[in-house]
């Protein structure tokens, strides 16, 4: 049971966990139809490809779409897609509009006033969902936003054999919960019943972002604006600020007096510290100059004892 639940989470997690079931068993019906092609990515830079809106009969596909271009207004563009998302009935999950700064220059107008000259690059990462029926009008309404299209990527992916594999491994777990359900009470039945109720939840949740896929798609979307803006913004000229207060002559002059007062009390403590080692070069000094005079005594008494 365990190798058979392992096997169906990878095949899940491979193919998006795209299966549906109805009290452990997964039908085909659960799931809309969606429109598009057989597995498929396309990049083009006019009309809309058919991949995001072309019908097959029973066939059920998961579609998304990656769009790059570069736009006149990137704020502009960003509060345009994200009405348009509203008004067909989807959703922004995430949009991270930034400025990038290329360089920036302060110069100074007069004696307080400056002006700080910024360079700099709007872009925005957006991602949306949209109704799946709706992805090409979607696309169709984006495009006329761009100046240049650098990419545009639709991929669908058919998911018809993985949802028909789903609702034989639903009428497989609900086989066997009824076998289990004959056996006689005990801990190893309690345990069976437990892990294919774990299986069956697992299922369940897979079920629900399947059909939440085949809902809606997503479509990430990169905007840029194609040449650098430049921003002048009205600051304090804060050079001449620096330069009016960077030296005051009669304070600075109080506070050396202080400090080089204060500098002798260190001197002056620091020695008391040390005492013990000044008292001692005292005393091998008075020696050595005591010493110092006994030789010259000696040498000039021997002198004079030479002379005579």
């Amino acid at each position: 049971m365990k190798t058979t639940y392992i096997k169906l989470s990878i095949s899940t997690a491979i193919l998006f966990g795209i299966y549906s079931c109805k009290k452990g068993e997964a039908t085909a019906s659960d799931y809309e139809m969606s429109t598009s092609a057989d597995s498929a990515s396309v990049t083009i830079s006019d009309s809309v490809s058919s991949v995001a809106t072309i019908s097959v009969k029973d066939k059920q596909f998961i579609k998304t779409a990656n769009v790059n271009m570069e736009v006149k207004d990137v704020y502009e563009a960003t509060t345009s897609i994200e009405k348009s998302v509203q008004e067909i009935g989807g959703f922004v999950t995430n949009s991270n509009l930034q400025s990038n700064v290329v360089s920036e220059e302060t110069f100074n107008t007069s004696n307080e006033a400056a002006m700080l000259v910024k360079k700099y690059q709007t872009e925005n990462t957006m991602k949306v969902r949209v109704p799946s029926k709706k992805l090409g009008d979607f696309l169709i309404l984006i495009n006329d936003k761009k100046l240049f299209l650098n990419s545009r990527v639709i991929n669908a992916e058919d998911v018809t054999a993985t949802i028909k594999y789903a609702e034989l491994e639903g009428k497989r777990i609900k086989k066997t919960s009824e076998n289990i359900s004959e056996l006689k009470i005990t801990k190893d039945k309690v345990k069976m019943n437990d892990e294919n109720m774990s299986e069956e939840n697992q299922q369940q949740l897979a079920n629900m972002d399947v059909t939440d896929h085949l809902k809606y798609s997503i479509v990430d979307i990169y905007i840029k604006e194609p040449k650098l803006r430049i921003a002048e913004i009205a600051v304090t000229n804060s050079q001449n600020i620096d330069n009016k207060y960077k030296f005051n002559f009669l304070y600075d002059v109080k506070n050396a007096f202080v400090e080089g007062f204060y500098l002798i009390q260190k001197i002056l403590v620091g020695l008391v510290t040390i005492w013990p080692i000044v008292l001692i070069a005292l005393i091998i000094f008075y020696f050595y100059r005591k010493n110092k005079s006994n030789n010259k005594i000696q040498q000039k008494t021997k002198e004079h004892n030479t002379a005579s």
